[in-house]
């Protein structure tokens, strides 16, 4: 998949990210990249923790296990998740190629 990168530690995430939504949820595919609205602002990076908070509940992970690789600012980010395999990701995240 090219928005879901494995290896043996876990995965990378390439995300296109709209903040500000009504609510948080994955919308689908975005090109290359996994679309999840985020329901927090772009501001004081609220939107990044409300996306590392998501993803942690809905992998089931601690928040430690998520980082942001790059996108601090962006739109498009990418996020690695240790602990995880692939398939659990495409399961919960529902989103495939």
């Amino acid at each position: 998949m090219s928005w879901l990168v494995a290896d043996d530690e876990g995965v990378t995430l390439r995300l296109h990210i709209q903040p500000g939504a009504k609510k948080t949820e994955v919308v689908g595919l975005h090109g290359e990249a996994l679309k999840i609205r985020l329901a927090a602002p772009p501001l004081d990076g609220k939107a990044n923790a409300c996306l590392i908070a998501f993803l942690a509940e809905r992998l089931g992970v601690a928040k430690a296990a998520i980082s942001l690789v790059s996108g601090e600012t962006s739109r498009a980010k990418r996020v690695r998740i240790s602990g995880v395999d692939p398939a659990s990701v495409t399961s919960v995240l529902g989103a495939r190629d």
